[in-house]
């Protein structure tokens, strides 16, 4: 096995409670013998629910012998709820036991840095491996079989079943629904998403009148579109569907019953670019959709970006491209290629086509995507494909600040939103999902309210007719009309930032440092150049006078402003390693490569004497 820095014993499982246990609590010493794995994670988190997926074939194939460990460290407030976070467990299908961390003991104990963070533990109780973010399926599962090898043969291994204790199956007509939307004669179709199917339902909202079931499956649909009657006719699909965890587009004929694959491979994009052939196209958890400039627009919330989906005749022949974002997640403004959004979860057209509004759920956001004016910069290389857009944040200040406060938009606060829908009036409906309401933007007044309150994580909101709502409240499990209320109220409730320890380190010269090790029998890929990446800002941008930027590279030297006394320091890193020679090191010409990316957010305090280096790890030994 690879040399290991100094061993450290891992520090005991400490929070609140557990969940998937039976009510027993978990301890380190009981696990003794075991390979521990502990996922720290965030509900709200997308990346964290990939690594939920990637984690689950090691799961099943080391059952006997590796424990698997939820940490749960929520960002919102509303994911410090127990019965919030039971719900979450059950609708992502958590099969392992979850200790539930709100005040971060367990995450501070550990270092972490980042939501999703891994930490491995050896049978005897030693933290061995410590990675950030996706795609360490693979790299885990090699540290696994060594871990098993060398216990194995010293005889502290032990097999046998793991702590996990399995609840009762719940059972309701749906099952945490997504999204939904309004066909001519009244009906709804709604995304059964815990049940992975779509449902039309009667006008009453309850009777059943067909249940769709795609093969192969779906998995955890979310958008569904109704596409407009000419490009049905042209496409044979009436309906569109985001299958999230699929990471495809698929198109739904309602009458037979047909289902077409419209956009994606089925395997999650890594590289956060692309574009082409739509079939030929990975994509990162499609969430939500909308027709806007005779194109459907794709809210890509696995890669923070919005995508644009030319549908042909022949789906064979569908073309896809970036729209708008970096993949950096954030708030920042301005042309298509330049900006950043995180997590867009939800998207609406105005009636006159205009405008592209996008509920952006991770910086609690309302964005406006306007096509740019002749001669603007776009996202989009290939001509003709999507156009040159613009985006401005209306509502919404940054990843870490959220609350529930109406008034003028600059100061209003929402709480992780997921739907949006344009009202009758021209005013934009916002499912404001962890603060349980309905909120409206007046762009005529630049006022927010709150129309609507007391739901249940509403996930989407659309217009039934010109006096009532459809809300789909997903943690009810139940789409309900309700009346819009003829006077919104002004809601003055708590403004908050996610609280996690501020770093300390100097002001001045500090070095930003990444370890990566790749994982045994990979190497760093060397041969057109350094296949490692490196994006550093920060929030407010005066804190950093010298670094920002995106460059290849692990390390950055950044000049910070003391001045400025504290703030946030945004780290993108991604890291390709590609089979390798284990022996000579050589990296054969079609070797299997795999990409390691994370992104952080690091609150910084500048104290004189302070370090003078910030270490993070990518994937550390």
């Amino acid at each position: 096995m690879a040399d290991r820095r100094a061993r450290v014993r891992a520090p005991e499982l400490v929070g609140r409670g557990w969940l998937n246990t039976g009510g027993h609590e978990v301890t380190l010493a009981e696990l003794r013998g075991k390979v521990v794995v502990l996922d720290f994670w965030t509900f709200c988190c997308v990346n964290c629910l990939h690594v939920l997926d990637e984690l689950r074939p090691l799961e099943q194939e080391f059952a006997d012998s590796l424990v698997l460990i939820g940490v749960h460290s929520p960002k919102f407030v509303h994911e410090a709820d127990p019965d919030a976070l039971a719900a979450a467990v059950e609708r992502y299908a958590v099969h392992h036991p979850v200790l539930d961390d709100p005040d971060l003991v367990t995450w501070q104990a550990y270092t972490a840095r980042a939501w999703p963070t891994l930490v491995v533990i050896d049978p005897e109780g030693y933290v061995v491996a410590s990675m950030s973010g996706e795609g360490h399926a693979h790299g885990l599962e090699v540290l696994v079989r060594e871990l098993l090898a060398e216990h194995d043969a010293k005889g502290t291994l032990r097999r046998g079943d793991g702590p996990y204790v399995a609840p009762p199956p719940p059972t309701s007509p749906l099952r945490f629904p997504g999204k939904a939307v309004r066909l001519d004669d009244g009906s709804v179709l709604v995304s059964d998403t815990a049940h992975h199917e779509i449902v039309r339902l009667a006008p009453d909202l309850v009777t059943e009148q067909t249940r769709y079931a795609a093969q192969p499956p779906l998995a955890e649909p979310q958008g569904v579109l109704l596409l407009p009657p000419e490009v049905a006719a042209r496409t044979g699909v009436d309906v569109a569907v985001a299958d999230s965890v699929n990471h495809q587009v698929r198109g739904l004929h309602l009458a037979s019953g047909e289902w077409t694959t419209l956009a994606g491979t089925g395997s999650q994009l890594r590289e956060r670019t692309g574009g082409g052939p739509a079939l030929a196209q990975d994509l990162s958890t499609p969430w939500d959709l909308a027709w806007w400039q005779d194109r459907l627009v794709v809210a890509m919330a696995g890669t923070h970006q919005l995508w644009a989906l030319d549908l042909r005749a022949d789906p064979a022949d569908n073309e896809i491209q970036v729209l708008a974002g970096t993949s950096a997640e954030g708030i920042r403004d301005g042309d298509g290629g330049d900006c950043w959004f995180a997590q867009p979860s939800g998207l609406a057209v105005s009636a006159d086509g205009e405008v592209l509004w996008v509920a952006d759920s991770e910086t609690s956001a309302l964005r406006r995507v306007t096509v740019a004016p002749t001669g603007g910069q776009g996202a989009v290389a290939a001509a003709d494909l999507a156009p040159a857009v613009q985006v401005e944040t209306v509502v919404g200040q940054g990843l870490f600040d959220f609350g529930h406060v109406d008034g003028p938009a600059a100061q209003a606060l929402m709480q992780h939103p997921l739907g949006v829908s344009v009202l009758p009036d021209g005013s934009v409906a916002i499912a404001d999902t962890y603060n349980g309401a309905v909120r409206r933007y007046d762009p005529a007044s630049g006022e927010v309210s709150t129309l609507l309150g007391d739901l249940a994580e509403p996930s989407d909101v659309l217009v039934d007719d010109d006096e009532t709502l459809l809300v789909v409240e997903s943690a009810a499990h139940r789409i309900e009309r309700i009346g819009i209320p003829p006077v919104a109220r002004r809601v003055d409730g708590l403004a908050h930032t996610t609280q996690r320890p501020r770093t300390e380190i100097a002001p001045g010269e500090v070095d930003l440092v990444v370890d990566f090790v790749p994982p045994t029998g990979q190497k760093l890929d060397l041969r057109w150049g350094d296949p490692t990446q490196l994006m550093v800002s920060s929030s407010p941008e005066a804190l950093l006078r010298e670094g920002s930027g995106t460059a290849q590279g692990l390390t950055r030297r950044l000049h910070l402003d003391p001045r400025v006394g504290d703030g946030i320091l945004h780290v993108s890193v991604r890291a390709a390693a590609c089979d390798g020679d284990p022996v000579t090191g050589e990296v054969p010409e079609h070797a299997a490569c795999h990409l390691y990316q994370q992104d952080w957010g690091i609150p910084v305090v500048l104290v004189d004497g302070a370090t003078t280096e910030l270490r993070l790890d990518l994937r550390g030994t």
